[in-house]
């Protein structure tokens, strides 16, 4: 009827939403093997061992890409020339040899070519040779624009590739490779363990060829020092500060809160310590909690940390007011 309201509105109940379909490929935004799919991945198997087969046999290839030590890989022009826009410009100025086109990749071993134009055909890899070649691969991405296997290589080496050997190489890299988000984790990393990464056969390198770039982690290891002595100092005196608010509040009490036998005075003015406020709360609620055992609530917890700390910096135990100050030790 208009008007009336649906008993499930009335009662401000959601219907239960159906199930999802399901579906043999990947939708849009989710990820596989962490890897970000772009569109949709409704490719068979057979479909990926038909790639392979083309680029593995060299089926009517009409590209030879020369490779490191004399070696040669034969490709087929349309597909090089769509999966990568550096590979499409190289083949329409490069000259024909026969009935094929002759390109070189220089620079990086045979296999990691080999790996690289395998990937172009299938986007398939082997574990074993992406990790043993994951930097060259970075460096190939990075230069013939393969956004995909670049983004793996970068994933791979965040979540496990990375070493205390390859560290600098993998640093420089990402810096040279414009991959910032790798470079922020090695550079966190080398920080991290500065000891054992200075003493590598990378760092050493490094230093005669990229000195800046020593001098700027240099830099920053002391700015991590300073700050880390600063927070240090900081610590000490907040420690040093509620000692002192502690041995106030129970050997002369404060306006609010202090020893049984004190009369508190109300008006006084206020306190000079910044820390009396939390510092009584702290107290407070550590008389009145169930559960001030060691251990049994996070705030009490605090309460005996500081008693504990006061009991072991305590000069004068036997004349001290604050509470457990000689039973703690």
């Amino acid at each position: 009827m208009p008007g009336e309201e649906s008993p499930l509105i009335a009662n401000e109940v959601s219907p239960v939403p159906p199930p999802l379909p399901t579906r043999s490929c990947h939708p849009r935004g989710l990820a596989v093997n962490e890897i970000p799919v772009r569109g949709y991945s409704c490719v068979s198997t057979a479909t990926r061992d038909l790639w392979e087969c083309l680029f593995n046999d060299g089926y009517r290839a009409d590209v030879s890409i020369n490779t490191e030590d004399g070696g040669i890989i034969y490709a087929h022009a349309s597909i090089l020339g769509v999966a990568s826009p550096v590979l499409k410009g190289m083949l329409k100025k490069s000259r024909r040899h026969g009935r094929r086109r002759s390109i070189s990749i220089r620079g990086v071993p045979h296999d990691a070519v080999q790996v690289f134009i395998r990937f172009l055909y299938s986007s398939s890899y082997e574990p074993a040779e992406l990790q043993k070649y994951v930097l060259h691969l970075l460096v190939l991405s990075h230069a013939y624009v393969v956004p995909h296997l670049k983004r793996l290589c970068e994933w791979r080496l965040e979540h496990g590739l990375l070493t205390i050997e390859n560290m600098i190489d993998t640093f420089q890299l990402a810096l040279l490779c414009d991959a910032p988000r790798l470079g922020y984790i090695c550079h966190r990393l080398i920080l991290k363990n500065f000891i054992h990464i200075s003493t590598t056969e990378g760092w050493k390198i490094m230093q005669q060829s990229h000195p800046m770039l020593e001098k700027e982690i240099l830099e920053s290891l002391r700015r991590k020092e300073r700050a880390r002595k600063l927070n240090e100092k900081k610590i000490y005196l907040q420690l040093y500060e509620a000692m002192e608010a502690l041995v106030h509040i129970c050997r002369d009490g404060c306006r609010t809160i202090g020893p049984h036998d004190k009369v508190l005075k109300v008006d006084q003015g206020p306190c000079n310590y910044e820390s009396c406020k939390s510092l009584e709360l702290l107290v407070r609620h550590f008389a009145g909690c169930k559960m001030r055992v060691p251990g049994g609530c996070i705030h009490c917890k605090r309460m005996w940390q500081l008693l504990e700390l006061h009991s072991h910096l305590c000069a004068d135990s036997d004349v001290c007011r604050v509470p457990l100050c000689r039973s703690i030790l």
